[in-house]
């Protein structure tokens, strides 16, 4: 996330002399990750195109050109592109070059992650920051334009077929309640997790379907977010829901730091985030349960 305020833009970087285009004289950069999310974007194809040029180096005889950046590219959490090279790829320092990549987006959802994995320099030239930089993102989306409003059928004709097709459903509605039909095409499924989602995201349904809507029974803990219950997905996948207090007086920003910090910090050793539900007022996470309970219980009790 990148919203201008300190914390995420204290590691700016700038060349204010230069031969660059305004677009590479200022990037971000970061120690360890740099993440970036888009939401409420159309299912689809899109051409992500990632702009970058090393500024920190340079190409004269000197020590500063002895620096190496090298980090990885993910997108949606797939690794895309391995021990990236700015230098290496752009053949030279101060020069600009954009990386673009293909990205199917299912679940109106867009990350993207540049994580430094411990290789390049740290103390050359000098000691400092030399994880991942990158100057600008663009995002552009590959579904064919709307047809023209000339062109096609006229309004007449719309509304006509319009008109026609609610005639056509009122009808055969008649016809099978009628028949006694009708019930039976409307039963609801027993389970709402067979229902249809993008990857990642819940209904309150399941959610309160897992849990035994809220169950006290299943209640696991409480902690400054709120109480976390434990349930059962229809999948078969035990998990511990995280539920925002009522009382408490964090809101949608935090809600949405601690969703990045997790998705950042995957590792083996760390519990995984399976997805969230933002419905009616609830904010939900949904992690993976871990059984023999927590780090910090199994340190200090």
């Amino acid at each position: 996330m990148d919203d201008n305020n300190f914390q995420n833009t204290r590691f700016t970087v700038f060349v204010p002399t230069s031969n660059l285009s305004d677009l590479y004289k200022s990037a971000r950069i970061a120690p360890v990750s740099l993440t970036y999310f888009h939401a409420c974007l159309e299912n689809g194809k899109y051409t992500v195109n990632l702009d970058f040029a090393e500024m920190r180096f340079t190409n004269d005889e000197t020590y500063n050109r002895l620096g190496r950046r090298v980090f990885d590219i993910y997108i949606q959490e797939k690794l895309v592109l391995k021990d990236f090279n700015i230098m290496d790829e752009a053949k030279g320092a101060q020069k600009p070059i954009t990386k673009p990549f293909t990205v199917n987006v299912t679940n109106h959802f867009l990350a993207i992650r540049l994580s430094w994995a411990g290789k390049g320099t740290t103390r050359i030239p000098t000691r400092g920051v030399y994880g991942p930089l990158i100057s600008a993102i663009s995002i552009v989306s590959d579904s064919k334009p709307c047809a023209s409003p000339g062109s096609g059928m006229s309004l007449g004709a719309k509304i006509a077929i319009g008109l026609g097709s609610i005639c056509l459903i009122i009808f055969i509605l008649g016809v099978l309640w009628f028949f006694g039909c009708l019930p039976k095409c409307w039963q609801q499924r027993k389970d709402p997790n067979e229902e249809e989602l993008p990857s990642g995201t819940f209904t309150l349904r399941q959610i309160k379907f897992a849990t035994d809507d809220f169950n006290p029974a299943n209640k696991i803990g409480e902690g400054g977010f709120g109480a976390v219950f434990k349930g059962v997905l229809s999948d078969g996948r035990v998990v511990a829901v995280k539920q925002l207090s009522s009382k408490s007086r964090q809101g949608n920003r935090e809600f949405l730091n601690e969703i990045g910090a997790i998705s950042c910090l995957q590792h083996p050793n760390l519990v995984k985030l399976h997805g969230f539900c933002v419905e009616r007022s609830q904010l939900l996470l949904v992690y993976e349960y871990l059984e023999n309970n927590s780090l910090a219980q199994a340190l200090f009790n």
